[in-house]
């Protein structure tokens, strides 16, 4: 029998990073429309600091494949991304 799996399974983590962020900015729509209790405001922002936190990993985890796609003997040696050299 095939195992089923959920969609968080499934879900690349650019996907997941593009879910997290969404909620992420559903989440300050919805708190800065200033009708939400303190305590729900409070739960509001928690859950924010993990979307922050887990948004920031994924960030992370892209920036260390593309380190090692880049140059796979020497993943360290890799320069940062500069956006003004493109311009």
């Amino acid at each position: 029998m095939a195992r089923k799996t959920t969609p968080a399974q499934d879900s690349s983590p650019v996907a997941d990073f593009e879910h997290s962020m969404q909620s992420l900015e559903d989440l300050v729509a919805r708190m800065e429309t200033g009708e939400m209790t303190l305590e729900e405001s409070l739960a509001a922002y928690e859950r924010g600091v993990g979307l922050y936190r887990h948004c920031q990993t994924a960030l992370e985890q892209a920036e260390l494949r593309v380190r090692v796609l880049s140059d796979p003997a020497n993943p360290d040696d890799a320069r940062p991304f500069d956006a003004s050299e493109d311009a």
